[in-house]
């Protein structure tokens, strides 16, 4: 189906204010890489998701599903079909006499919500205050940092299937393990995450938020467009530090590179496309193995054509 008839479909069924044709997607993901997306629907309701996902199915029309792109590369043809993002940001705080049920759409950011938090003197998710995304992201890769994950903190995930069914499940169904979810093979779009965390001392909530921004400017290149880590950690070594022996920071592509800061991000130096940061990856990939005889494996999602 042309994207033309697809795009006409998408304004008739939901109108025109959130659906965007021809969209660069270089503009929606922290890399600032990718080509342009066919149509992209900015969702913010239920509503409008059950009737984007209706018109997919029943139209055979790919879907992709996106939450804030810090976690993605997305290729340098773009993406056929419908890309929604997600963008539920509801929150709601449920202050009981030993703890605060937060209740969260997954397009709320992790950033503002830690900020709300704050305010509210609750404690827990300090270690998610500077990972860059959404909640909703945050929940499918089980993002972690400073010593937490996402599965110490979650207690429920509702999410809508392809058939526009909305189903709720615990913690231990989510099988949370290092950087996965059940999310991850399965072809579903979360749609909101509970949380269960505890009060805490506003100060020293603080403090640690704190802390934790300046490790990250101190040893991350946060100043330049990547995806964050881009390689997963090993089950016995560290795959930064197997890089960095192995000579590979500062090693380019293109506008693609190694950073010289930390080993494990690969950053846009300046237009760099998809395939200069692939170009890189398999280098690193390959001479890692060569000298170490470990298999890296990517952090990253790699979506698109």
């Amino acid at each position: 189906m042309e994207k033309e008839q697809i795009y006409e479909m998408l304004t008739e069924e939901i109108g025109t204010e959130f659906v965007k044709k021809d969209e660069e997607m270089k503009n929606y993901t922290s890399f600032k890489i990718g080509g342009k997306a066919d149509n992209l629907v900015l969702v913010k309701t239920i509503d409008v998701l059950k009737k984007v996902l209706k018109l997919a199915k029943n139209n055979n029309i790919p879907l992709t599903v996106i939450g804030n792109g810090t976690n993605l590369l997305v290729k340098d043809n773009g993406i056929r079909g419908i890309v929604i993002k997600i963008d539920i940001d509801k929150i709601k705080i449920q202050k009981t006499e030993n703890m605060a049920i937060v209740t969260l759409g997954a397009g709320v950011k992790n950033g503002a919500l830690a900020q709300m938090l704050l305010k509210e003197e609750i404690a827990g998710f300090e270690f998610a205050s500077g990972i860059p995304g959404t909640i909703g992201g945050a929940v499918y890769m089980n993002a972690g940092a400073y010593g937490g994950e996402m599965k110490d903190i979650v207690t429920e995930v509702t999410y809508m299937d392809s058939d526009l069914n909305i189903y709720t499940i615990t913690n231990d169904e989510c099988k949370f393990k290092y950087r996965y979810s059940i999310f991850s093979e399965e072809n579903v779009v979360i749609t909101e995450v509970k949380l269960k965390l505890q009060y805490g001392n506003k100060e020293e909530i603080k403090q640690k938020m704190n802390e934790n921004l300046e490790s990250r400017k101190q040893k991350q290149p946060i100043q330049m467009p990547s995806a964050g880590s881009t390689f997963k950690r090993g089950s016995d070594f560290i795959t930064a530090q197997l890089i960095d022996e192995c000579g590979l920071k500062g090693y380019q592509k293109g506008g693609a590179q190694v950073s010289t800061m930390h080993a494990g991000f690969i950053v846009n130096t300046g237009g760099a496309t998809a395939k200069d940061v692939l170009d890189v990856v398999k280098h690193v990939q390959d001479v890692v193995f060569e000298k170490c005889k470990k298999k890296i494996e990517l952090e990253i999602k790699v979506i698109g054509e």
